[in-house]
């Protein structure tokens, strides 16, 4: 083989590398990409949305209007470190988890 042909072949070798290369850093910056816009548009304010049923969970007092995960409506009369005991009727109370209490709808 001559000095020519071993130089061609060489070279050839050098831009496929160059082109492997960088197509391994477009692929990189695609999932940089994605992985960013999955954050900002579905954890972000699923985690802002925690944070709030967590403050409201945790600033209940008696009297406020609440709602059951279940969909009872009810208004909060004692308050325990786990446990509401709620009116939901005039003689009618219920206990339940403060963790099933999703929705203040006193506001609306």
């Amino acid at each position: 083989m001559s000095f020519l042909t071993i130089f061609s072949v060489l070279q050839a070798d050098a831009e496929a590398a160059t082109q492997v290369q960088g197509g391994g850093l477009n692929m990189i910056l695609m999932l940089v990409a994605i992985f960013a816009v999955m954050y900002f548009f579905m954890i972000r304010p699923q985690q802002k949305k925690q944070k709030e049923l967590q403050k409201f969970r945790n600033e209940l007092k008696k009297g406020d209007k609440v709602v059951t995960l279940g969909g009872i409506y009810g208004t909060v009369e004692e308050i325990n470190a786990d446990k509401v005991m709620m009116r939901i009727d005039t003689n009618t109370k219920i206990r339940v988890a403060r963790n099933s209490l999703v929705k203040d709808f006193s506001e609306n």
